[in-house]
């Protein structure tokens, strides 16, 4: 399948090794100030689209928009993946989306139970769109849903707006197939990784997987305190390699390969549990386990943020297993 030269550079040339900081800096301002996305959605392959969303935290500056937003124009309708953090995101791609297609929007996936994944639901309903879920995920917006909504208020204000707690009215456990144009479309859910209800969008005829937060390349992945690592590893070696996609889009970062989040998600978390391990076999303590040796990730968006985060998270979880 022919890709433009900038697409060919983020699926093949940053499996060279470290991210390209050129495109990856948290320093990196707005980049589509004329619209509340963070920037403007690029054609990954032909009918792929994604609005790339900033690696640093969310903020007030970039509107919440941290994480990849999608959508898939068929000539039946066009498949949305992440509704946004807000109304006003929702709002802005699906301006986008006319901007490319009449056709209308069909379905709204939620990646994950995460704010910027959710907090948009309210204006796809409003337009009369179904909102999919998994059943884990929109168990985690009923718990949670107050406590996810008042986070983004606070650092949103009055870019918040009308957003509201707006849970998926479809849900499904671990897979959901829908067929538009000709298109197959498979949302799965592999199993345990980053957060509950983790799902992957997967197009078997283009080779392209929307993998959400089970894949990260250029920032460094969160490690939460329900965050099973060792489930996530087999998630990965079991469910998704067999996969072998040729296109990644991971749920933060540019479009690249498997390769390139392979070497980013897989291989830091065995390397982390490696060394907690081994610290934990020393007769290391928690206190300790913050320091064990990262600087191979430093290279990563979020470093300093996360890394002894991480640390300390797996060290919790390896002492009793």
């Amino acid at each position: 399948m022919k890709v433009t030269a900038l697409r060919a550079f983020w699926l093949s040339g940053l499996v060279v090794g470290l991210p390209v900081a050129g495109y990856s800096s948290e320093d990196i301002a707005d980049q589509y100030p004329q619209s509340e996305l963070y920037a403007k959605p690029v054609e990954v392959i032909p009918h792929v689209f994604s609005a790339i969303g900033a690696t640093a935290p969310p903020t007030y500056e970039n509107a919440g928009h941290n994480n990849n937003l999608s959508f898939v124009v068929t000539g039946e309708g066009v498949v949305v993946i992440n509704s946004g953090a807000s109304d006003a995101l929702a709002a802005a791609l699906h301006a986008e989306i006319k901007a490319v297609t009449d056709q209308p929007v069909v379905l709204v996936i939620n990646e994950n139970g995460q704010g910027h994944a959710v907090l948009g639901n309210g204006y796809w309903r409003d337009q009369g769109v179904d909102i999919l879920g998994h059943a884990d995920a929109i168990a985690e917006t009923q718990k949670n849903g107050d406590f996810i909504l008042q986070r983004m208020q606070a650092y949103n204000k009055d870019r918040a707006g009308d957003s509201r707690m707006e849970h998926a009215n479809v849900s499904f456990d671990d897979r959901y197939d829908l067929k538009l144009g000709g298109v197959e479309i498979q949302v799965l859910h592999l199993g345990p990784a980053h957060d509950p209800g983790d799902v992957q969008v997967w197009i078997p005829q283009w080779e392209i997987m929307i993998a959400g937060d089970i894949a990260f390349h250029e920032r460094m992945l969160p490690i939460f305190p329900h965050t099973c690592t060792s489930c996530w590893i087999e998630t990965w070696v079991e469910k998704l390699e067999p996969m072998a996609p040729t296109y990644v889009i991971p749920g933060h970062g540019h479009p690249t390969n498997l390769d390139q989040v392979r070497r980013y998600t897989l291989d830091y978390l065995t390397d982390l549990r490696g060394k907690i391990g081994a610290h934990i076999e020393d007769g290391g303590d928690l206190a300790g386990a913050y320091y064990v040796d990262q600087e191979q990730w430093r290279g990563l968006d979020t470093f300093e943020e996360l890394a002894t985060k991480n640390a300390g998270r797996v060290f919790e979880e390896m002492e009793w297993e």
